[in-house]
């Protein structure tokens, strides 16, 4: 039977759209979370919407590791933002999506001090912005929450894949304070699923070729470290963000490869804050979530929500 959010699950649907000052009161309507089944790896069970909603309001971060081209997730992470922030917790918004280089844009228009518009200009927002995360954002700025732009800019990742980690040592200082002062890239089970995961891709799997395995080898070696040079830049603003407002509740949003099996940026984020109490939820769209089985899934999350993929567009 399929699980659906509870009507408590909050929109905002009427905030800034064009002038820059946040409402007094939002204005905000009940909608439902996209139909999805919800999966307590602890517990071996489905679960109720308000069940892991109870579990992650417990947490002082939350990570939600997100598919970045399924609608539904991105309408599941909307009703988790709303559901937590109707506890009595503050709440901070964190997102993967924008780079620490544009927080003060960010604030900027969070604070009513410029557009929406002018927001978006200087902010290099993903590509889908409007469809997949302004609601999000938006929900934030009408209830007075922090966002948090927590990754690191993408020229710095960029730079670190061709060059490797030691390139961060070459960035001035006002370049260099955007990555994290610490960045730790073991060569662990994070390691071998990313490597395993690089196997065939165009940017990484290289020639299949024995002669080639050096030079494939080097190439998944800084691909990894700009993945960690991220990792660690945003755990540093979520724990940043935690010293910044104690008591508050961090949900995160990231790529699931960042949060899944607790490792990546949540890994990051336990060792800067061991008494971090933090809850990974992962999102995997299937065809139909009524017939999937989340438990093949259940060790990349504290909780699986498994969301209806989107059908396949017509074939030309």
């Amino acid at each position: 039977m399929l699980r659906r959010a509870p009507r408590a699950a909050l929109l905002a649907v009427a905030v800034a759209t064009g002038a820059c000052a946040r409402p007094s009161a939002p204005n905000v309507a009940p909608v439902r979370a996209p139909e999805s089944r919800f999966y307590a790896s602890a517990d071996k069970r489905n679960v109720s919407f308000e069940a892991m909603m109870r579990a992650a309001s417990r947490a002082d971060v939350v990570f939600l590791g997100e598919q970045h081209d399924d609608p539904a997730t991105h309408r599941a992470e909307l009703a988790v933002l709303a559901a937590l922030g109707n506890g009595s917790r503050p709440v901070v918004l964190s997102l993967e999506m924008f780079e620490r280089d544009v927080q003060g844009v960010l604030d900027d228009y969070l604070a009513g001090q410029i557009s929406e518009g002018d927001f978006l200009a200087r902010s290099r927002p993903w590509e889908r912005y409007t469809t997949d995360y302004r609601a999000m954002v938006e929900l934030a700025h009408a209830r007075g929450w922090p966002v948090v732009a927590s990754n690191v800019p993408r020229r710095i990742a960029s730079a670190v894949s061709r060059k490797g980690l030691a390139v961060l040592d070459t960035l001035a200082a006002t370049e260099r304070a955007f990555a994290a002062r610490e960045n730790s890239c073991p060569r662990d089970a994070y390691y071998d699923r990313f490597a395993e995961s690089m196997k065939g891709h165009s940017a990484g799997g290289g020639p299949p070729t024995a002669a080639d395995s050096a030079a494939m080898r080097a190439m998944t070696d800084r691909f990894y470290e700009a993945q960690c040079v991220k990792d660690e830049a945003m755990a540093e603003s979520i724990v940043a963000a935690r010293a910044k407002a104690p008591g508050a509740i961090v949900f995160h949003v990231d790529g699931a490869f960042h949060s899944d099996f607790g490792l990546g940026t949540a890994a990051r984020v336990r060792r800067r804050d061991p008494g971090a109490r933090t809850v990974v939820l992962t999102a995997i769209p299937v065809d139909d979530p009524a017939t999937a089985s989340p438990a093949e899934h259940a060790a990349r999350g504290d909780f699986v929500i498994v969301t209806r993929k989107p059908p396949a567009p017509p074939k030309p």
